[in-house]
């Protein structure tokens, strides 16, 4: 153990930022991070032509800002008509390939999120007008399942509300650590976040799923979240550094902090990213149409937005 009571890592670990063991890795990245760490979020909007044929200057566009902010904004124009084919595409130019066949996706694997009386799908709150809170996708999933990137296209809006904030889990774990750096150790532990499991009429669906909040992928060195603020059916580590690091969290969700971004998504517009926080708010549907987003989940990051490619350590 170190003189603070956290254990010791390897000299190659401590070259990582995430790891707590290097404080001058830490705080050389750190400054890198934040510097011109866009406030706005019209700062993360890119104009897209043509969502199958993204231009080199539009990629490069797009890239760049996943790779400051681990997310952009791509807009078609209110006027365009983009199917799942698009999304498809889209992932493809930026390296996401693996999609994330979840449990109420389509047979695509691309999963269409509009409020629905169907059974079972009725009861998660995706699928309803409902708040949704601040979480990361797949969070229940186990390792090899890892949500890494994320398309989110929006089909059709809502008459009102449907609005979402997004928060850099980079930034997430800035400010945690920042606060306490115990409550990163605590977070990392194997058993710090547990869904229970997933049951329906006496049949486990889901098994519990148990891990840590933050981790540090070893092949690539990419700081990874899973995350869900809800207050029910989530068991977090009994633990005080435990304890005060989610409590951290719920006053940051609840007092907000410069860094986070609100847009409402449009028609023609949507969010590529890698897995950022996100939130959204309660919505009403009009009687012309519900509001549809279509949204694909990747086992993939965006290209060009790895460690190595962003941190000049």
């Amino acid at each position: 153990m170190t003189a603070a009571g956290s254990p010791a890592v390897s000299d190659r670990a401590a070259r990582n930022p995430f790891l707590p063991g290097d404080e001058a890795a830490y705080r050389a990245w750190r400054e890198q991070k934040l510097e011109a760490y866009p406030t706005e979020v019209s700062a993360l909007r890119v104009p897209i032509a043509d969502p199958g044929d993204v231009s080199d200057a539009e990629y490069a566009a797009i890239v760049s800002r996943c790779a400051k902010t681990n997310m952009a904004i791509y807009d078609l124009g209110r006027g365009s008509v983009a199917g799942k084919g698009a999304v498809r595409a889209l992932g493809r130019r930026f390296g996401l390939m693996r999609l994330d066949g979840n449990l109420y996706a389509d047979e695509d694997s691309i999963t269409s999120l509009q409020v629905t009386a169907a059974p079972r799908q009725r009861d998660y709150i995706p699928y309803t007008n409902r708040r949704l809170n601040w979480h990361t996708d797949g969070y229940y999933n186990v390792p090899e399942e890892r949500i890494r990137g994320i398309v989110m296209h929006c089909v059709r809006d809502a008459w009102h509300g449907g609005e979402s904030r997004f928060l850099d889990h980079e930034i997430a774990y800035i400010l945690l650590r920042d606060a306490n750096p115990r409550y990163i150790w605590a977070l990392m532990q194997p058993d710090a976040m547990t869904i229970p499991p997933n049951i329906d009429d006496g049949v486990e669906i889901r098994a519990a799923a148990t891990g840590p909040v933050f981790s540090v992928e070893k092949r690539t060195g990419n700081l990874h979240m899973r995350y869900s603020a809800r207050k029910r059916h989530i068991n977090w580590k009994d633990d005080g550094d435990t304890r005060a690091a989610v409590a951290f969290l719920q006053d940051l969700w609840t007092n907000g902090c410069p860094y986070m971004y609100h847009h409402r998504l449009v028609p023609g517009q949507g969010v590529i990213c890698n897995n950022v926080l996100h939130n959204r708010a309660a919505f009403e549907d009009s009687v012309a149409g519900r509001r549809l987003l279509y949204r694909a989940r990747y086992y993939d990051r965006v290209r060009g937005t790895d460690l190595c490619d962003a941190f000049r350590g």
